[in-house]
């Protein structure tokens, strides 16, 4: 029944709601196609801000970096000598400053390899540049939150195409990984566990969205997941934040990270875009128990390299839906290669 007809799927993690509507997939499409996303042919790409030895948009040079390069972004949307002030009117006009710190990690000096297409010890690279990030600007009084991400392709607003992410710090926990925190510490208190470790037992158990899975980690499609080929991946033991990995932790999510990737680009033959980034304990000196570390993706494209999901109309106005299942993708994804396709 609920692979075949309309239903609603609760998100654990934010009490939200998701239409599934499975038919939906039969109906024809003669709407806006995307341009496929064209591969990246250059090692150095001289007119690139962020290649090594390169000048940036500000007149900063690069550094001939030869590994993972991070630097604070030149047009930062948290910055951290703003005024303290606010506007409180009635209860209807409210603000607040804000202030924050945002760089960009360059993930490797070459302009034409994708997480996809590094190597698990140069993914490992990223994930300790990350741990490093995490750790320095969180140690910073007034940052509470620090959000690593990665925008990859035009079309999920990506401005340059040099394989990068990107962190964003700030004084306030925003709204995503505070409604998480408030699910999981609701949880822990009532049951006395973790919220998603209970999940992903259930998940290993019923294993009918699972994608891949290794020793500590497992990458799966959330029951939940309103994006076509939406995928999380979760550590298997509790694991707050990514100061808690071990070099086992580090090397068996990088090859997540990687398979996962591979996967995403062998679906369509594509460098398939996404939006990714961790969710994990805040940074405001307080132990989070209740909080279990995890990474999100979430790719826009539905039926081929140039078809994508539109967050539109009901969308916007009621709650997400979705057409495939979360189950279909799993199966989908599941069975193809983790060799990337460029490599056959």
């Amino acid at each position: 029944m609920i692979q075949q007809f309309s239903h609603r799927r609760l998100n654990i993690l934010t009490g939200e709601w998701v239409l599934v509507a499975p038919h939906r997939t039969k109906r024809p499409w003669q709407g806006h196609e995307e341009g496929k996303a064209i591969k990246n042919a250059l090692q150095h790409d001289p007119a690139c801000y962020l290649c090594p030895g390169n000048t940036r948009a500000n007149g900063i040079t690069n550094p001939a970096y030869t590994s993972t390069y991070s630097f604070v972004n030149d047009f930062s949307a948290l910055i951290e000598d703003v005024p303290v002030f606010g506007v409180q009117e009635s209860d209807l006009l409210t603000a607040y400053s804000e202030r924050g710190i945002c760089k960009v990690i360059c993930f490797s000096p070459r302009h034409d390899l994708t997480l996809a297409e590094m190597d698990v010890p140069g993914i490992e690279t990223v994930i300790h540049t990350w741990q490093e990030e995490y750790r320095t600007l969180g140690s910073h009084p007034f940052i509470n939150y620090v959000q690593i991400f990665e925008n990859k392709g035009e079309i999920m607003g990506c401005s340059n195409p040099h394989p990068h992410g990107q962190i964003w710090a700030q004084e306030t926990i925003p709204v995503e990984p505070a409604r998480e925190q408030d699910h999981q510490l609701k949880y822990r208190n009532d049951h006395r566990a973790s919220m998603l470790l209970d999940y992903l037992q259930l998940e290993l158990n019923k294993k009918e969205r699972i994608i891949y899975e290794n020793e500590g980690f497992v990458v799966l499609v959330p029951f939940w997941a309103v994006w076509p080929y939406e995928s999380m991946i979760l550590p298997k033991r509790e694991i707050r934040h990514i100061l808690q990995f071990d070099s086992g932790d580090i090397r068996n999510l990088a090859r997540a990270i990687q398979v996962i990737t591979i996967k995403y680009d062998n679906l369509f033959r594509v460098s398939f875009p996404y939006s990714a980034g961790i969710h994990q304990a805040p940074t405001d000196g307080l132990e989070h128990d209740e909080w279990q570390m995890h990474m999100h993706f979430y790719p826009p494209l539905l039926r081929s390299a140039t078809i994508k999901k539109f967050m539109v109309g009901y969308e916007l106005l009621a709650n997400p839906q979705r057409d495939i299942t979360a189950e279909t993708s799993a199966a989908i994804l599941r069975e193809l290669p983790d060799k990337h396709y460029s490599r056959d």
